[in-house]
């Protein structure tokens, strides 16, 4: 019976075989799905999905400006240091506010 290493040893031999095989069959499965999509005029929207990457989400513009020019926008999160800062000593972000 194998011990419990030679099983491991075993099965990481597979799986990095499995993910080698599955390198070396992926450029022919998008070639094929590639060129049945051109024979049948399917469109990547018509499989639900869209032909562009995703734009990143923009940040927000800033509000407040801090003691040595500093921006925060004041979205959720962790506030940075000198916010932190700034209400430990009492006083009021409205006075920051860009």
């Amino acid at each position: 019976m194998a011990t419990y290493s030679e099983l491991m040893a075993q099965a990481q031999s597979l799986m990095a075989q499995a993910e080698q095989a599955r390198k070396d069959e992926l450029a022919g499965v998008i070639t094929d799905i590639k060129a049945k999509m051109k024979q049948y005029g399917i469109t990547v929207a018509d499989l639900g999905g869209t032909s562009t990457k995703r734009a990143a989400k923009p940040a927000a513009a800033p509000k407040y400006r801090g003691p040595n020019g500093e921006l925060w926008a004041g979205g959720p999160g962790r506030k940075p240091q000198w916010v932190r800062d700034v209400l430990a000593a009492g006083k009021s972000l409205d006075a920051f506010r860009i």
